[in-house]
């Protein structure tokens, strides 16, 4: 078994003349991102790599939350499709077992939906644990199951 946490960057700031790549973290994305980190190691999840989008938002929110792992910065998860992010996972080394992927919407959230179906919203700074039986390299859509989803504004 395998486990995918797909997880959309925590609030960014909305900043006039700034590039939307450069835009970072408001403090409250700032807190999001640890707290997604807490709960993510509360359910026993460690990740074995971190799948990055390189826009400081997404690499601040990989940072704040999982200070400890390996985080590998992919360009192509910026503006990527769901198609697209599911490619990179396939790509994923085999032998690693936990896999975050932090990205952006809508292609996380169309992606989470597409392995594991459901009916939830995916606001800035949650995540959706998603356990996927085949090896990566042979996942496609509808062969995982929600374990589990966070949303920040949620109680």
């Amino acid at each position: 078994m395998r486990t995918l946490i797909v997880l959309r960057h925590a609030k960014a700031a909305q900043l006039p003349g700034l590039a939307d790549r450069e835009r970072p973290l408001t403090d409250r994305g700032e807190r999001d991102a640890k707290r997604a980190g807490d709960e993510i190691r509360a359910a026993g999840l460690e990740p074995d790599v971190v799948l990055c989008s390189p826009a400081v938002r997404t690499r601040r929110t990989a940072e704040l939350a999982f200070p400890e792992a390996e985080i590998s910065y992919e360009r192509e998860i910026y503006e990527a499709y769901p198609e697209e992010l599911l490619e990179l996972v396939r790509r994923t080394d085999p032998g690693l077992s936990t896999v975050v992927l932090c990205g952006h919407n809508p292609g996380v959230h169309e992606l989470a939906l597409a392995l594991a179906g459901g009916e939830y919203v995916f606001r800035p700074g949650a995540f959706a644990v998603i356990r996927v039986e085949p090896p990566w390299e042979d996942l496609w859509p509808g062969q995982g199951s929600l374990v589990t989803r966070w949303d920040p504004k949620e109680p």
